[in-house]
């Protein structure tokens, strides 16, 4: 689906907070601030159906990731396994309860709470109207996606089966591949994310 998207007339760089007017661009085109060369904007060819295609697929990795085992570990015939969730369960329990807070907020709700953001954003754009509460949402989005660490909790898994894997059998399950797979789903679903784009599209559908 294409639209026709008007350009803004002006532009703030993130740097040095000069004005200067958009220029329109061709297909993988930079503008650069004339001040001190920051990069303002540039073209992303198709961004949004990109961008929402990743999140998509990072929503469906995320579901099962929450649903199925992270790992289990096999001693003696006997094979214990847990979910991230009960990760966090079983910290709290054990009187670790800012651990557990933590872990559950950065691998669990903060993560959900991006990708929700970005499918509430573009999949109403995409479908060709603005969705009731855009910059509220939008600002949520910008809040919540510094404090998603999937990356780091998966190089804690990492560590922590190095050491047990002379004690036990480890035995990655599911939920472990989906988290691998969704740190680059995540990682090229932010890559792709044009907000520029996705504000003039917005404003646009709105007027």
């Amino acid at each position: 689906m294409s639209a026709n998207v008007p350009e803004a007339k002006l532009i703030a760089c993130h740097e040095c907070d000069l004005l200067q007017r958009e220029t329109p661009l061709p297909l993988g085109g930079v503008v650069c601030c004339v001040r001190c060369g920051a990069e303002l904007y540039r073209s992303h060819p198709q961004s949004l159906d990109r961008s929402l295609a990743y999140t998509l697929a990072s929503l469906v990795l995320f579901v099962i990731a929450n649903l199925f085992p992270v790992v289990g570990l096999d001693a003696q015939g006997h094979l214990i396994q847990t979910t991230l969730f009960g990760t966090a369960q079983i910290l709290y329990e054990e009187d670790m309860r800012l651990v557990a807070g933590l872990v559950f907020v950065t691998t669990i709700l903060m993560p959900g709470i991006e990708i929700a953001a970005m499918c509430y954003l573009m999949l109403p754009l995409r479908l060709g109207w603005t969705p009731r509460w855009f910059a509220p949402v939008f600002r949520v989005l910008q809040a919540a996606r510094p404090w998603g660490m999937v990356e780091v909790f998966m190089l804690g898994i990492i560590v922590a089966l190095a050491k047990l894997a002379h004690i036990a059998t480890v035995v990655p399950g599911i939920a472990m591949w989906c988290f691998a797979g969704l740190i680059f789903l995540r990682a090229a679903a932010v890559a792709k994310f044009d907000a520029r784009m996705l504000w003039a599209r917005a404003s646009a559908y709105h007027a």
